[in-house]
């Protein structure tokens, strides 16, 4: 596994990344000390779920809604 220090990685960022995409590890270091290391995250199937939907029928909306509290903000606007 290579090793960049950290100068060098901010330089070579761009390239950096594209090694790990394809998954090429290394890690990042200080002062030759090992600091991270960096890997290509995993495209796992359940990060992408689909959403819409997701709260249907845990909650009630009343028919009027459009027109709630039509009054009392009028009546803040002097439009009453």
């Amino acid at each position: 596994m290579k090793t960049f220090n950290i100068h060098e990685a901010k330089t070579h960022l761009s390239r950096l990344i594209e090694l790990a995409m394809l998954g090429e590890d290394f890690i990042i270091a200080k002062a030759g000390k090992p600091l991270v290391k960096v890997s290509r995250i995993s495209q796992d199937a359940s990060l992408h779920k689909n959403r819409i939907g997701l709260l249907e029928g845990q909650s009630i909306v009343p028919d009027d809604f459009d027109v709630l509290g039509a009054s009392e903000i009028a009546s803040l606007f002097g439009l009453k």
